[in-house]
């Protein structure tokens, strides 16, 4: 078998071409043989020699550290972590080097005093670092994290929390099995007690409290309405607001907000946009610089609340009617449900630009609310249609457009909203007709919900027996303490992202599947909270 030729390339230094002649490479025969042992061994300490002599002097080599320095750096990243696991640890290894290597012992011990003047100061440094880059975060990712809400049939959390509570309330008697959850209470009773208590409230500021009476009577309603109510209210407080002695004007001041929050759920369960806002405010206060004055720290408070108020919900309403305004055009037949304050102000500001259309205004009972939209819009000249829920089906083929408001919009693009909403814009997904949300950026939330029983507010039970101006049809009368009945008045509802066309914001108008992206960009830059 004939050998593959060798090429030049391939060849050492000095060794002979492919070329050469027998002649050429004499009679050595340590081509023709394989090398033996003592000649590997040879070659292999020729070859560390030659790698010794060319490797460089300008090379960096690595810094070595003593053993203490190790053992100290170690000891440091113990320390860190857990005190007991250090001395567990060093204990262990202690004992395996001294019986490992009793020689050393010596130098261990002598090893081991400089290892104690500098373990505490290298730990103490660590956790030093630790401290300031590990625990702003988390202190930030605690508060983000929504407070749990209270769970009304756990009998313990039930009684303590009415030991606390300000308003005397007694529970339903036929509470409803599924909402078991929910605070389901007899309503019409709080009022004349908490009116007798108004001078008995002495930590309770007058503002708060008038605000709390008007919640309990329904005289404000509405989610901007109750929102704005509330600011105003904390503002007069913290106007009138002084440090007591010994403690400091942000801590103070925040534990006097929440107690304040605290009787306003008593009064009514707080809005999502309420809670915004109210994390809006307590931000600004953990915020206050240390070196302002009480006086310059109050005067900021008032600014920003008046800020938050301009802001986020009437320039807001102002920039969502600028943008829902292209989607009315002549001739057009537009459907709202209930009374919403920026739909009515769509509506207002369409016909003072001369456009020709029609509103059907949808109500239901019991609230009723679409009569006094119905009032305000016929007394300004638009034409309008008056129905119920009930014939929703039958007046929907008419319809261009769907504008309905909300109380708030969910991170999974949920329309979180009056009861009712819902079947509005199943119906009118199910007729092909565009649906358009308008919802100022203050209302969105990171919170999750499918579905409308986890969490809801359950109104007065005892309004669905009775029908304004019907006294004959009054077959229910009396019978709200019967335990075969159960009566049931929800007050919101969740509307699936499926049945939502567009959502109008004042950061423009988006798809449902874009809500996130304004919960977490412009949460992240304090924007809209």
């Amino acid at each position: 078998m004939i050998p593959p030729p060798r090429h030049a390339d391939h060849l050492a230094p000095g060794s002979p071409s492919p070329a050469a002649s027998p002649s050429e490479l004499g009679d050595d025969e340590t081509w023709s043989r394989a090398p033996s042992a003592p000649e590997l061994e040879a070659n292999k300490g020729d070859l560390a020699e030659i790698r010794s002599d060319n490797v460089p002097d300008s090379i960096p080599q690595k810094q070595k550290t003593s053993k203490a320095e190790r053992r100290a750096i170690q000891e440091a990243q113990r320390a860190a972590k857990a005190a007991a696991k250090e001395a567990g640890l060093s204990g262990k290894s202690a004992g395996t080097a001294s019986g490992a290597n009793p020689a050393m012992s010596k130098q261990a011990k002598s090893s081991k005093a400089s290892q104690k003047k500098d373990v505490p100061q290298a730990a103490s440094s660590v956790a030093s670092e630790k401290k300031v880059t590990e625990r702003p975060p988390e202190r930030d990712r605690k508060k983000d994290v929504p407070h749990p809400r209270m769970q009304f049939d756990d009998v313990h959390r039930v009684e303590k929390a009415k030991k606390r509570a300000i308003v005397n309330q007694s529970e339903a008697r036929n509470r409803v099995e599924l909402f078991r959850h929910l605070p389901q209470y007899v309503h019409g009773t709080q009022l004349p007690g908490l009116e007798s208590k108004f001078f008995q409230l002495e930590p309770m500021h007058p503002s708060v409290y008038k605000v709390g009476l008007q919640y309990l009577s329904g005289e404000v309603s509405g989610g901007n309405g109750r929102c704005i109510a509330m600011l105003l209210a904390f503002k007069e407080a913290i106007k009138d607001y002084s440090t007591p002695p010994k403690k400091t004007l942000s801590r103070d001041l925040t534990a006097k907000i929440s107690s304040y929050v605290s009787f306003l759920i008593e009064c009514r369960p707080l809005s999502i946009s309420m809670g915004n806002a109210i994390r809006f405010l307590k931000n600004r206060i953990a915020k206050l610089p240390l070196t302002l004055s009480e006086s310059e720290a109050k005067a900021n408070l008032q600014s920003d609340i008046d800020r938050f108020i301009n802001e986020k919900i009437v320039v807001a309403d102002k920039v969502i009617v600028s943008h829902a305004i292209t989607k009315v055009r002549d001739d057009d037949v537009l459907l709202t449900y209930g009374s919403s304050s920026v739909v009515e102000m769509i509506l207002d500001y369409a016909h003072e630009l001369g456009r020709k259309f029609r509103v059907i205004v949808v109500d239901s009972r019991p609230k009723l609310e679409g009569q006094g939209l119905l009032r305000r819009l016929v007394e300004k000249g638009i034409n309008c249609t008056y129905t119920h829920i009930n014939a929703i089906s039958y007046i929907m083929h008419e319809v261009t457009s769907v504008f309905l408001g909300a109380s708030s919009i969910l991170s999974n693009g949920t329309v979180y909203s009056r009861v009712g909403t819902a079947s509005v814009a199943m119906v009118a997904h199910a007729f092909g007709i565009p649906v358009l949300v308008c919802c100022e950026a203050y209302k969105f939330h990171e919170r999750v919900q499918l579905d409308s029983i986890c969490a809801n507010e359950l109104g007065d039970p005892d309004v669905i027996l009775k029908v304004p101006g019907k006294a004959d049809l009054g077959h229910l009368k009396n019978m709200a303490d019967n335990e075969n009945l159960q009566l049931l008045n929800l007050t919101y509802d969740a509307t699936p992202s499926d049945y939502v066309s567009m959502i109008i914001t004042d950061y423009g108008m988006l798809p449902p599947t874009s809500v996130p992206v304004i919960v977490r960009e412009y949460r992240k830059e304090q924007l809209w909270i």
